[in-house]
């Protein structure tokens, strides 16, 4: 089974160099101020899942929102008029080459990851599951969106899961398809 995403990630150009990645973190509901720590703890899993998946140097936002908010995305974006806990937008924008003259090239632009808090609780709740480690699933689900990888095919999917939970356990989080195995 191939471990290939849909689109070939971009690789760094040094396996020695770590991935330098601007993260801009925005609270657009008051719901997520209750829970200290989270802009900490969404940096670390991003730098660890862009590690683990050889990204490039670049920049992402992620939007901590509700589900009032997720839910307009959802319909505007995938038709679907509903909450759902995570939304991820590619971005179209690459970076033009080097140019001459000495002038640095921009950043590559990753996109935006937006996770709604109701459904995240919610989720949490129902898997027994503390919010902060399925969170970090989510974020790290969104950020391998961003950068190509998916979950349409079976094949896809279990290299995404894969994925998934070796980044996880570097951040010492349980892995979140346990549960549902167990139900099969």
């Amino acid at each position: 089974m191939s471990a290939r995403p849909r689109t070939e990630p971009k690789r760094a150009s040094s396996p020695k160099a770590p991935t330098v990645l601007a993260i801009d973190i925005v609270v657009d509901s008051p719901l997520w101020n209750a829970h200290r720590g989270i802009k900490a703890l969404l940096r670390r899993t991003i730098a660890a899942a862009a590690a683990m998946a050889s990204t490039i140097d670049g920049e992402l936002a992620i939007v901590l929102t509700d589900d009032s908010a997720i839910r307009a995305l959802n319909r505007r974006w995938r038709g679907k008029d509903e909450p759902t806990n995570v939304l991820s937008f590619p971005a179209c924008i690459r970076p033009a080459p080097a140019q001459a003259g000495g002038r640095k090239t921009p950043p590559h632009l990753f996109g935006d990851i937006v996770i709604a808090y109701e459904t995240t609780a919610r989720e949490a709740q129902a898997q027994h599951k503390p919010l902060r480690d399925h969170l970090a699933h989510l974020a790290v689900h969104g950020f391998l969106h961003l950068v190509g990888y998916d979950h349409t095919g079976e094949e896809q999917a279990a290299a995404m899961e894969a994925l998934e939970i070796a980044v996880l356990a570097r951040l010492d989080v349980p892995d979140p398809y346990i549960a549902r195995e167990a139900k099969r």
